[in-house]
This record gives structure tokens, sequence and C-alpha cells, in this order.
């Protein structure tokens, strides 16, 4: 474990955020990731900091397992094994609680292929 208890929540208020994700070919097995975000700022200084409204990381899932942090709105996902892929990202504060709007989780949901 690293410590951080994701399980926390915090209401992003009004307007919340948006968030959408759109994969990339990178090679054959490879995608970038393009993390759309707005009223949402990627704060890499603040990690690990108090909760700024408005501010934090974001966590990138791949078949339901945590594969990164993305302080940015591009990564990289390298050598994904070839099948079908459920790709989330969810929206985490500076303290690493999770973004909710109205309860709900502010996160976006794309599959792959790899042939």
């Amino acid at each position: 474990m690293n410590g951080h208890d994701h399980s926390l929540m915090v209401e992003a208020g009004t307007p919340a955020p948006t968030l959408r994700i759109a994969l990339h070919p990178d090679g054959a097995q490879s995608r970038n990731l393009h993390i759309d975000v707005t009223g949402f700022t990627f704060d890499p200084e603040g990690v690990n900091g108090p909760h700024v409204p408005g501010k934090g990381h974001a966590h990138v899932y791949v078949d339901g397992v945590k594969v990164a942090r993305a302080y940015g709105p591009w990564m990289q996902l390298q050598a994904l094994p070839v099948g079908p892929h459920d790709i989330r990202v969810a929206l985490y504060t500076n303290d690493h609680s999770q973004l909710v709007s109205n309860g709900e989780p502010i996160e976006a949901t794309a599959q792959v292929v790899i042939e």
C-alpha cells in the first residue's frame, strides 16, 4: 500500500469539472491517452498537500487495475497485451480524495482492442 486512503470523496462544487478521454495509436500495442478536462487544473507540485478546489491529478486504470497517476493531459499506455481492454480515468484531489459530483465519481471510460 502507498499509505493513501483512496476511499475519501470530495464534492467538486459547481460547476463540476468535466472529463473526457481519447486513445490514439502509438505503435502496435501502445496508445497515447489524452485526458481532456475543463474546470480542473493538473497540479503536480501540490500532490500530497492539502485539497485545493479545482486542482489535483488523475488515476489511470487498465482493466480495473491502477497503472499510473497522471499529472498532465497526455500519457502513454505501453505494451498493452493483445485483446480488449477497459481504460478508466478518475480525478483526484492533491490529498488523494476522489472528486465527485452529486456523489458520483468524476471519471471517464474508453475501450481499446489490441490486435
